[in-house]
C-alpha cells in the first residue's frame, strides 16, 4: 500500500504511448498507490520534460517519476522539479550532464533494435512492426497487448535523442533502477553502466525491453519499494 500524498507519474518511452503502463497501471490501482499517465509528444527532449514538468506542478505533493527506455531522459531532466523525490528507471537511459541518448548508444556496439529501425523523410525515427520485429525484439510481450499496441505507435522526432541533457536529477534524488537483462534495444551493459554511475539501488530481471508488458509484478515491486523509502 502506498503512503498517503506520493504521487507516481509514468513516462513512457520513444515511440510509445500511454498505453505502455496499461498491464502496471491496474496493479498500481489495486495497490491505492496514485499515478498519472503522461502523453508525450516526443518533439524533442526539452518539449518532452517540460510536459512531465507541467504534471508534476498538476500534483499537490511528493512525485516520483517512473520512465521506460528514454522515457528515462524525460525523468532525469524533469525531475529537478522541487516536488520530485525520487525516480524509477526501467530499461531506461539515464544521461548525465551533456550527455544525449543518441551519444549514448554511439559508445557501444549496435544492440539488435538497429536492424529494424530506419529514418523517415524528416529524420524520424520509426521501428518495423512486423512480425519478424516483434519476434525478435518483443517476443514475451503477450499478443492482446502487442495487438492494441500497433494501432497506438508514433514516430520520434530526432531531437529527442540528439539533444543534450542538463543537470541530471539522479544526482540529487534517490534512483531505482529494473535492468532488462534480454533487453534487444538498450544493451544490458549500458543499463548496468547507468546504475554504477548512479549508484542505483538496482533490480534485475529476464525480459525484453518491454519489461512493463513481460514482467508488470516486477516493475510495480519496484515502484513499491521507492514510494515507501522516499514517503
Amino acid at each position: 500500500m502506498s503512503a498517503p500524498g506520493v504521487h507516481v507519474v509514468l513516462v513512457h518511452g520513444a515511440g510509445g504511448s500511454p498505453s505502455a503502463w496499461s498491464s502496471v497501471a491496474p496493479l498500481l490501482r489495486a495497490r491505492g498507490i496514485a499515478y498519472t499517465l503522461a502523453d508525450n509528444a516526443m518533439t524533442s527532449l526539452r518539449d518532452d520534460a517540460a510536459s512531465v514538468r507541467a504534471l508534476v506542478d498538476a500534483v499537490d505533493g511528493p512525485v516520483l517519476l517512473v520512465g521506460h527506455s528514454y522515457g528515462g531522459a524525460v525523468i532525469t531532466n524533469a525531475g529537478t522539479h522541487e516536488r520530485v523525490v525520487g525516480l524509477v528507471y526501467v530499461a531506461a537511459f539515464a544521461p548525465d550532464t551533456g550527455e544525449s541518448v543518441s551519444a549514448i548508444v554511439e559508445r557501444y556496439e549496435p544492440a539488435l533494435v538497429s536492424r529494424y529501425t530506419h529514418r523517415g523523410p524528416d529524420g524520424e525515427w520509426i521501428t518495423r512492426d512486423d512480425e519478424e520485429s516483434r519476434a525478435a525484439l518483443a517476443w514475451d510481450v503477450p499478443d492482446d497487448v502487442l495487438r492494441a499496441a500497433r494501432y497506438e505507435r508514433r514516430v520520434t522526432a530526432d531531437a529527442a535523442f540528439q539533444q543534450p541533457t542538463g543537470a541530471p536529477a539522479w544526482a540529487t534524488r534517490p534512483s531505482w533502477y529494473l535492468v532488462a537483462t534480454s533487453d534487444r534495444h538498450l544493451l544490458p551493459e549500458i543499463q548496468r553502466d547507468f546504475v554504477t554511475r548512479m549508484c542505483a539501488d538496482a533490480d534485475e530481471v529476464d525480459t525484453s525491453h518491454a519489461v512493463a508488458h513481460a514482467a508488470p509484478e516486477r516493475v510495480v515491486a519496484v515502484i513499491e519499494r521507492a514510494v515507501a523509502a522516499v514517503a
